[in-house]
C-alpha cells in the first residue's frame, strides 16, 4: 500500500502538540485566525471545539448546569465568528425568538449611524430639527439644546421620574448635557430615523442592517416600550458585526468612525456608556435608576476592553475584541426575586463560571 503524506493541518496539530503547545497558546492561536462570518442565508455555521481552544471540560460542564439554574434560554459563545459553545434550556430552541429588551438600544445606535453616514441626519443637530418644534414640555430654549448625541448618550436633561414617553411627562430637570440618567426617552431616535430616512423605521433597520448580515427578527412596539426580538444566532450575528467594527465579509455597514465613537465614553458622567451601549473597564460608572457614583470597572470579572448590550431579566450580549470574542445569553432573569446588574449581580458572577472555562 502506497504510504500517504498527513495532510498540513494534522501535523501542525501534532508539531503544536510535541512542542508542548499550552491552553492558553491554543487560545491565542486561535484568536489570530481570521474572523469566519456565516452565510446570510440557512443555518449553516463554522464551529470550534473548546477542546481545541484548550478548555477546561469539566468547567465548560458546571457552566452549562449553572445557566440552566438561572432560568436561561440560550447560551452562544463565538470565537473568530465560529460557535463553541451553543446550548439551549427550560424547552428553548434555536429556532425560538426572545426579547432583547434594552440590548436592543445598540441597535438603534448602529442604525442612527447609518443614517448619519448616509447623509441623512447629524448626532449633533437638535432633536427638534428631525420632529419639529413641541415634541417636549420643555421651554423652546432648553427643547433645542437636546441634541441626538444626548438621546444617544443618555444625557437629555429630561425628567426620568415617568418612563412612559409622552409629551406631557417630557419636563426640564436638567440642562441637556448635564445630568446622566438612564431613560427611555432614548425612543424618540426610532422617531428622528424615521422622519430623516423618509420611512418606517423597522424598514429602514431591515434594508441597511438586518438584511445584509442575515438576522432574523421583529420590532415589538408596546405602550412603553419598543423591543426587537431575535433568535439566539441572530443576535450574535450582530455581535459578531460589532466585533469586527461594522465590517460584515468586506462591507463596511457602519463606518468605523461612528462604530468607535460609539463603543467608547460618549460623555465624562458616566464614562461606562457610550452610545446606547456600556462599556467596561473604565474608572467609574453609574447604573439605572441611580444617581450614584461607582468606583471601578462596571463587570470587574470580565475583560477591560468588553462593551455590551444590556437587557432586562438578563439579556446580554458580551463583545470582547482582544479575545475575538462574542458572547449571547437570552432567558429569563437569573434572580427573579431580586433583580440584579453589574458588579454586584449576575454579569460578574456568570463572567466568573465563563473564566474558569478558560483556564
Amino acid at each position: 500500500m502506497q504510504k500517504q503524506s498527513l495532510p498540513f493541518f494534522v501535523w501542525l496539530l501534532i508539531s503544536f502538540s510535541s512542542f508542548g503547545f499550552s491552553s492558553e497558546k491554543a487560545t491565542n492561536f486561535a484568536a489570530n485566525d481570521s474572523l469566519y462570518f456565516p452565510p446570510t442565508k440557512g443555518t449553516a455555521w463554522a464551529t470550534l471545539s473548546p477542546a481545541t481552544l484548550g478548555w477546561n471540560g469539566s468547567a465548560v460542564s458546571e457552566l452549562k448546569t449553572y445557566l440552566a439554574e438561572k432560568n436561561t434560554k440560550a447560551f452562544i459563545i463565538l470565537v473568530n465568528g465560529k460557535i463553541v459553545l451553543e446550548e439551549y434550556f427550560n424547552g428553548h430552541t434555536a429556532a425560538d425568538s426572545w426579547e432583547w429588551n434594552s440590548a436592543g438600544k445598540t441597535l438603534l445606535a448602529f442604525t442612527t449611524g447609518i443614517a448619519q453616514q448616509e447623509g441623512l441626519l447629524n448626532i449633533h443637530n437638535k432633536v427638534s430639527d428631525y420632529l419639529g418644534r413641541g415634541w417636549t414640555r420643555e421651554p423652546a430654549s432648553k427643547e433645542n439644546a437636546i441634541t441626538c448625541k444626548h438621546l444617544l448618550s443618555m444625557t437629555s436633561g429630561l425628567n426620568d421620574e415617568r418612563q412612559l414617553i409622552r409629551k406631557m411627562n417630557l419636563t426640564y430637570l436638567a440642562d441637556a448635557g448635564a445630568r446622566w440618567s438612564y431613560h427611555n426617552v432614548f425612543q424618540k431616535m426610532f422617531d428622528v430615523v424615521a422622519a430623516a430616512s423618509g420611512q418606517k423605521f423597522e424598514n429602514f433597520f431591515d434594508e441597511k442592517l438586518k438584511n445584509k448580515i442575515g438576522m432574523d427578527g421583529y420590532w415589538n412596539k408596546g405602550v412603553i416600550f419598543t423591543i426587537y426580538h431575535s433568535t439566539a444566532r441572530s443576535m450574535a450575528r450582530f455581535g459578531l458585526l460589532a466585533l469586527n467594527k461594522g465590517n460584515w465579509k468586506g462591507e463596511q455597514i457602519l463606518n468605523e468612525a461612528f462604530f468607535n465613537e460609539s463603543t467608547h465614553a460618549s460623555q465624562s458622567i458616566n464614562p461606562a456608556y457610550g452610545y446606547l451601549t456600556w462599556l467596561n473597564g473604565q474608572s467609574q460608572y453609574m447604573l439605572p435608576n441611580s444617581q450614584t457614583v461607582y468606583q471601578g470597572s462596571l463587570i470587574p470579572n470580565a475583560p477591560a476592553d468588553m462593551f455590551a448590550a444590556l437587557g432586562a431579566k438578563d439579556q446580554k450580549l458580551y463583545i470582547i475584541p482582544g479575545r475575538k470574542m462574542v458572547i449571547v445569553r437570552m432567558g429569563g432573569a437569573a434572580y427573579p426575586l431580586k433583580p440584579s446588574f453589574a458588579k454586584s449581580g449576575f454579569d460578574n458572577e456568570l463572567w466568573a463560571k465563563i473564566n474558569a472555562v478558560m483556564h
